[in-house]
Parts: structure tokens; C-alpha cells; sequence
């Protein structure tokens, strides 16, 4: 479901990987790195926020290259900080996805906005939110249609032990299907979501 083949990212002068390529099926994978590595770099390349100087990327069969509309819709990203517009709220967010993904906020939803614990929080704007909400909010979201990839930076930042407990049920109900591929320095998390772990260096990375 998720496969990409001699990603390269530079900054400048400054290689920040090259060569990364990679296939998962239906899932859970851990990408586990030192810091600076360029983890979430990656993986604002596979959610397609963030474009490779070289390679190519490929969710559920689609070129990010060359049908990039096909492979966008079978994506749920989930990035560190979790910002949408500051002025947002929860619900309007929850619609907004919807809206995209041609679907509705149904009950399957609701529900799990509330085992989040987001019911109290679904007026309240992004910009009133803690961090653990706004990365609440965005998992809560992949219920909405079906993505078939999803991609969490860090995703259990910010959550109390009720939420983490939570994400790991949601991640484990997800990987039987899907594709999850999260970077985490937890491996308590790793290990609960029966994750694969991985580092650059499985990834085939070359730097200069």
C-alpha cells in the first residue's frame, strides 16, 4: 500500500537523505531515528506536503508523480503539530475533512471523538486547543472515509495515558487493513501497535 523508490531531500547544499526507498503492506511500521534525521521531512514527502528533489512515491497502487489527485485521497496525515486554520473549530475541521473525502461526519466518527475524550472540545477553535487535542482531532479525522495510508508524526505527543491507551487500539483496528506508518521514539507505543521498527539505515540511505 505504501511503497517509495531513491527519495532525495536537500536544503541548500545539505543532503538530507538520498536513495530511501521502501514497500509495506497492511500494517503498522516505526520509524525510529535520531533527531535531525529528517523523519518528519519524509514524511511530509509520503503525505505529499512536502516535495522529493528526486524518486517517486506510490499510495495504494497511485504515483504521487503522475495521478496525484488518486494517491492524495488515500492518505490520512497526521503531522507534529496538528495545526489547521487557528480559527477552525474541531467540528468545522471534522466537516472539512469530510467534505474531501465525499463523505459525512457519522455517528462511527462521533464516537470516536468522544473515547477521545473531544466531545467537550469540538466547538472550541484550533487556536484554543492544547497540543494533545489538535493531535486528537487529526486522528479522530482518519475515521472519515476510508484512507488506506496513514501517516502520524509522532502521533502519541501531547496525549494522556486514557488517549495513548486510546491510539493504540485505533492504530491496532487500522493496521488490519491499512497501511500505518508513524515516526516514534516510544517504544512502548511500537511494541503495543505490534509496529515493525525501522531506522534510515534500513531505508538504504546514502548521504554525502
Amino acid at each position: 500500500m505504501l511503497r517509495f523508490e531513491n527519495l532525495c531531500k536537500r536544503y541548500g547544499e545539505r543532503i538530507i537523505f538520498q536513495g530511501l526507498r521502501y514497500s509495506t503492506g497492511a500494517g503498522c511500521v516505526a520509524l525510529n531515528d535520531e533527531t535531525g534525521s529528517g523523519k518528519s521531512t519524509l514524511l511530509g514527502i509520503l503525505a505529499g506536503t512536502i516535495e522529493a528533489d528526486e524518486g517517486e512515491v506510490w499510495l495504494d497502487g497511485h504515483s504521487q508523480r503522475t495521478a496525484p489527485l488518486e494517491a492524495k485521497s488515500t492518505v490520512a496525515y497526521i503531522p507534529d503539530d496538528c495545526m489547521a486554520y487557528p480559527l477552525q473549530t474541531g467540528r468545522e475541521f471534522l466537516e472539512q475533512v469530510a467534505s474531501t473525502r465525499k463523505t459525512a461526519v457519522d455517528s462511527g466518527t462521533l464516537d470516536l471523538a468522544h473515547r477521545f475524550g473531544l466531545t467537550p472540545h469540538l466547538e472550541k477553535r484550533f487556536e484554543q486547543m492544547s497540543f494533545g487535542t489538535r493531535k486528537k482531532m487529526f486522528l479522530t479525522a482518519i475515521a472519515l472515509g476510508k484512507p488506506t495510508v496513514i501517516i502520524a508524526d509522532e502521533p502519541a505527543g501531547g496525549l494522556d495515558a486514557a488517549a495513548r491507551a486510546v491510539l493504540i487500539d485505533w492504530f491496532n483496528t487500522l493496521a488490519e487493513d491499512r497501511t500505518v506508518f508513524f515516526s516514534s521514539y516510544d517504544m512502548a507505543l511500537t511494541q503495543a501497535c505490534n509496529a515493525k521498527m525501522i531506522g534510515f539505515a534500513d531505508l538504504g540511505m546514502r548521504v554525502q
